[in-house]
């Protein structure tokens, strides 16, 4: 892969991973309730899950999904559901005082897990193995995941610092819920695509 096409990769991973989706309003969602120190292995799950998840897919996952219809349905019912749950969970979520006693944010195995069941992650991942290694060669489909890998932590970060500094305007409880509230719509609606397609 020549420098000029993993620029193009690099630009390619870094708008299509900062632009609004599921990982991005769970880790907004996660700085202001819980804070940047406490998101830190949800931010490494996101960005090392959906690395893992390009190159496995690159390697031989995409034909398994492309050619057998089930396995993309299960795969649909699956991501509905969960997300359904992790909307609940992020409009259910407590206030930061008392979060820092009962509540916690995503672990790093459930950040990366949750990239297999996020539709925005599974285009991304297709999308970017079918532009930039086509012929799905091992060294071509790793260089896609690097591509992301070297993309993945900084969006991380700018969302998740946009939850903190959002966390010190949402300071009244009523504020805080309303918040919640459209975070877990917002990740709701990002099911849309998945609903009204296939």
């Amino acid at each position: 892969m020549t420098l000029e096409i993993f620029a193009a990769l690099v630009t390619f991973a870094f708008v299509t991973a900062v632009t609004p989706g599921p990982n991005n309003v769970m880790l907004m969602a996660s700085g202001v309730n819980y804070g940047f120190r406490r998101t830190i292995p949800h931010m490494a799950g996101v960005a090392l899950g959906h690395a893992l998840m390009v190159f496995l897919v690159g390697v031989g996952l995409m034909g398994a999904f492309i050619g057998y219809p089930p396995l993309q349905l299960a795969l649909q019912v699956v991501s509905v559901l969960y997300m359904i749950w992790l909307a609940w969970k992020i409009a259910t979520a407590l206030p930061p005082s008392a979060v820092q006693v009962e509540g916690r944010p995503l672990t790093f195995l459930q950040a990366a897990a949750f990239q297999w069941v996020n539709p925005k992650a599974w285009i991304m991942s297709l999308a970017a193995v079918s532009v930039y290694a086509p012929e799905r060669e091992m060294v071509a489909v790793a260089w896609v995941a690097l591509g992301f890998l070297s993309v993945g932590w900084l969006t991380t970060v700018i969302w998740t610092t946009l939850g903190l500094s959002l966390r010190r305007l949402l300071n009244r409880p009523s504020w805080l819920r309303a918040f919640n509230y459209t975070m877990a719509a917002l990740l709701v609606l990002s099911l849309v695509p998945v609903l009204t397609t296939g």
